[in-house]
């Protein structure tokens, strides 16, 4: 009698466990969260009253699914909203699509959830986060300025004191202004900030294979110092007014003096005749020197120690203007 009853009981449990092998299982999905019109990729930035969005992309695709974004501000929940998902002509995923445009600057929060059913399993996105800024820094310090030094940092330009807007931040905001082709101002404006979110004001290399050089762009007034095909630093400069033009051509570094001399120059680096990159005390923002390349005084030091003896110099415009070949003694 209890081994009948056992085999009983064995049936019975038995038969649920075969329904549960024959019943479908819920694919494991996996979220990503792509953030769109704004600048960067992996810091995203956007600024106050321009609109960006975030795509979810969802694999596997099935349909009928929904996800849920939430946009968050510190403790503050911006915007939270159910999004259908639905699977583009040609795409393998499943895709949702939010816009959002912030109000105030700081940083957001996304995230992105699916909650299980019986066709998908539970899935979390990798949060992302955006940062969010007005969009002008006239001086000071604060959030702006730390993200405006990094952003500038990127290309190259040399900045100061960091979160603070001193004359080096100053003067890395000229010269990409010069190189964007802005108002040779040192504002750092809307205009400013969306052209660095975009990836803007980046220095084209033109001689790559010159290994450790520099580069003067005398179209927009500046000079880089560039490694192996790589921009390390930007700075504003002043080249030859056009009563005493600065030399073109492709040139080395053929000596090199310390300290100032009784000209004015700072740090001098000579490559070719007496055509130098130096440190003076009036660097305008347009062609002004008697020839060579100026830089401002605190910027001297820095270039004259990067800058080695037999390093190549490249002189040019880029706009096809035309200079002189002249080779004479220019002082600064």
């Amino acid at each position: 009698m209890r081994r009948a009853l056992a085999l009983v009981l064995l049936l019975a449990a038995a038969v649920p466990a075969a329904a549960r092998a024959d019943a479908p299982t819920a694919a494991t999905p996996t979220i990503k969260l792509v953030v769109e019109k704004a600048g960067g990729d992996r810091d995203p930035i956007a600024l106050t009253g321009e609109h960006f969005r975030v795509r979810v992309i969802v694999t596997p695709y099935v349909p009928g699914q929904t996800v849920t974004v939430r946009v968050q501000r510190g403790a503050s929940k911006l915007r939270v909203k159910q999004l259908a998902i639905t699977r583009p002509a040609g795409a393998t995923a499943g895709q949702a699509l939010i816009g959002f445009t912030p109000k105030s600057g700081g940083r957001l929060r996304i995230r992105a959830s699916h909650l299980a059913t019986p066709e998908l399993g539970t899935a979390v996105a990798p949060e992302r986060t955006v940062s969010v800024v007005s969009g002008k820094v006239a001086g000071g310090r604060g959030p702006s300025v730390r993200l405006l030094q990094r952003l500038l940092a990127r290309k190259g330009y040399v900045t100061g004191q960091r979160g603070l807007f001193d004359a080096r931040t100053a003067r890395a905001v000229l010269a990409f202004r010069k190189l964007s082709g802005l108002v040779r101002t040192a504002v750092a404006d809307r205009t400013v900030f969306r052209r660095l979110v975009k990836g803007g004001g980046a220095f084209a290399v033109r001689y790559p294979k010159h290994g450790h050089h520099v580069e003067a762009d005398l179209t927009h007034q500046v000079i880089a110092l560039i490694d192996h095909g790589r921009v390390q630093r930007i700075y504003p400069i002043s080249s030859g007014k056009p009563s005493t033009p600065t030399v073109l051509g492709n040139f080395r570094v053929y000596r090199k003096d310390p300290g100032t001399n009784a000209k004015g120059m700072v740090f001098s680096s000579y490559f070719t005749g007496g055509y130098a990159i130096h440190g003076y005390a009036d660097v305008p923002t347009y062609a002004a020197s008697h020839g060579c390349l100026r830089t401002p005084v605190p910027d001297a030091v820095p270039i004259y120690d990067w800058v080695k003896l037999g390093d190549r110099v490249d002189v040019y415009y880029r706009s096809g203007e035309h200079g002189s070949k002249r080779i004479a003694n220019p002082g600064p």
